[in-house]
C-alpha cells in the first residue's frame, strides 16, 4: 500500500473527472429529449464532443510542454466547468454543440494530463496494483455517476451544475497533495498511414467500436426513453451495459492470448451481433430483458477496443507501441464522430428498434472484414507477441503506457 500511497490523489482526481465526464454524455442526451431536440440534433451534439476529443489527443503533449501538467489540467477544468455551466444557460443546440466540442478538447487534455502525471510516478513494482485500481475507480465512479440524474432529476440547472463541480473538484487533490512537477512527456508521434500498415484489422476494428458504442453512450438513453423507461431504469440500463463491458474483458483477454488473436476477435463480434439482434427483436420494451440484452451486449462489445489494440500490438515492433497506441484511439475518435450521428438519424427516421440494427449491421461488417484478414496474413506465434492483453480505457494515450511496460527503446 505504501507504494500505492503517492498515487492516491492522481487516482482520486481520475475519477472525479471519470464520473462527472460519464454523467455528461447520459445527461445531456436526456436533456436535449426534455428540450425538445430530435434524436439527430442530439447525435449532432455527441459528434462534436468526439471532434473536441480527438483535436485534445493531437495537441496536449504540446500544451505539457510549454506550459506543464498543473497548468495544463487547471486551465481545461475551468474551460470545461465553465461550458458546462454555459450549457445551463443557453438551451439551442447549436451552442450546445460549441460546448461540447470545447469540453471534448478539455476532456481528452485533462484524461491524457492526469494519465501522464501517474505514469511519471508509477513504477513495474506498482503497475499492476496502480492499474486495477484505475479500472475499479473507472467502473465505480461511471455507474455511480448514472444515478445522480433520477436522484436531481432532468429539468433545471442542477445537474450541469454538479459536473462543474467535479470538474473543478478534480482539482483539489492533487493541488493540496501532490507537490511533484514531472518532466514533460515526449510528443506523441501521429502517423496514421503507419498505424494501417502495421494492421488494417485493428484500425477497421477501433473504428467501427467509435461507430457503434459511442452511439450507445451517446444516444443509449434515447433509445431507453424511446421505449419507455423511466428515468431511474435508463440510469440502470446505462450502467448495465458498462458492467456487464468488464465481465468478460479478462477471459477474453486471456483466451486472445493463448489462440490466434483474430479468433477471439471474431467470436466475440458475433457476440455483439446476436446480443444487438436480440435487443431489436427479442426484447421489445420489456425493461428486464432490455437491461438483461445490454448486459450482454456490453459484455462482447466492449472488450473489442482493448482486443483490437492488443492485435495492433502484435505486429508493431519496438518503438512503435506508442505510436499504435495513438493512432488507434485517433482512428476510434473518428468512428465515435459518426456513429452518433448515423444512430440518431436513423432512430429518429425509424424509431427504436432499428437502433440496435444499426450496430448489429456495424459488427457484421467487421466480422466479414475479419475473415478475410484471417485468410490474408498469418497470426503472430503467441510466443513471439511482444505484449499480452491488457484492458484498455479510452482515455488518453497514456493510458496505454500506464496499462503495459515501456517499449525497449523508450527505457533508453
Amino acid at each position: 500500500m505504501s507504494q500505492i500511497r503517492p498515487l492516491i490523489p492522481l487516482l482520486v482526481t481520475a475519477g472525479i473527472l471519470i464520473g462527472g465526464n460519464g454523467l455528461q454524455g447520459t445527461y445531456i442526451a436526456l436533456r436535449g429529449s426534455y428540450e425538445g431536440f430530435s434524436p439527430s440534433l442530439i447525435g449532432m451534439i455527441g459528434a462534436g464532443y468526439s471532434v473536441g476529443f480527438a483535436i485534445g489527443c493531437i495537441y496536449v503533449t504540446r500544451l505539457l510542454r510549454e506550459i506543464g501538467h498543473i497548468r495544463t489540467f487547471s486551465a481545461m477544468a475551468a474551460i470545461g466547468a465553465s461550458c458546462s455551466l454555459a450549457m445551463s444557460l443557453i438551451i439551442d443546440p447549436t451552442f450546445w454543440f460549441l460546448m461540447r466540442f470545447i469540453i471534448g478538447i478539455a476532456v481528452a487534455s485533462l484524461f491524457a494530463t492526469v494519465e501522464s502525471w501517474i505514469n511519471a510516478k508509477v513504477t513495474n513494482a506498482n503497475r499492476a496494483r496502480t492499474l486495477s485500481i484505475y479500472r475499479l475507480v473507472d467502473l465505480g465512479s461511471v455507474t455511480a455517476a448514472q444515478y445522480m440524474i433520477p436522484l436531481a432529476g432532468i429539468e433545471g440547472t442542477v445537474i450541469f451544475s454538479i459536473i462543474a463541480i467535479a470538474m473543478t473538484l478534480s482539482l483539489v487533490p492533487i493541488s493540496l497533495a501532490d507537490r511533484s512537477s514531472p518532466t514533460p512527456p515526449e510528443a506523441i508521434r501521429f502517423d496514421l498511414k503507419a498505424v494501417w500498415r502495421i494492421s488494417p484489422l485493428a484500425v477497421v476494428g477501433v473504428v467501427c467500436v467509435g461507430l457503434a458504442m459511442a452511439a450507445f453512450r451517446n444516444i443509449g438513453p434515447i433509445y431507453g426513453e424511446a421505449i419507455g423507461m423511466s428515468i431511474t431504469s435508463i440510469a440502470t440500463f446505462m450502467s448495465a451495459g458498462i458492467i456487464g463491458g468488464v465481465v468478460l474483458q479478462y477471459p477474453l483477454g486471456v483466451y486472445s492470448d493463448r489462440l490466434d488473436r483474430r479468433t477471439v476477435i471474431l467470436w466475440t463480434t458475433i457476440g455483439s451481433i446476436i446480443t444487438g439482434a436480440y435487443l431489436s427483436f427479442g426484447a421489445g420494451t420489456s425493461e428486464t430483458a432490455n437491461i438483461i440484452g445490454v448486459f450482454l451486449f456490453g459484455a462482447f462489445s466492449m472488450p473489442l477496443y482493448s482486443l483490437c489494440s492488443a492485435h495492433g500490438n502484435d505486429y508493431a515492433k519496438d518503438g512503435e507501441h506508442a505510436l499504435v497506441s495513438a493512432g488507434l484511439l485517433f482512428y476510434w475518435s473518428v468512428g465515435a464522430t459518426v456513429g452518433p450521428l448515423l444512430a440518431s438519424l436513423l432512430l429518429e427516421y425509424y424509431g427504436p428498434d432499428v437502433f440496435f440494427i444499426y450496430t448489429s449491421v456495424i459488427f457484421a461488417g467487421f466480422a466479414v472484414f475479419t475473415l478475410r484478414r484471417m485468410g490474408t496474413r498469418p497470426p503472430v506465434p503467441p510466443e513471439e507477441r511482444p505484449r499480452r492483453f491488457r484492458a484498455l480505457l479510452r482515455t488518453s494515450a497514456y493510458f496505454n503506457k500506464l496499462a503495459a511496460p515501456p517499449d525497449k527503446e523508450d527505457r533508453r
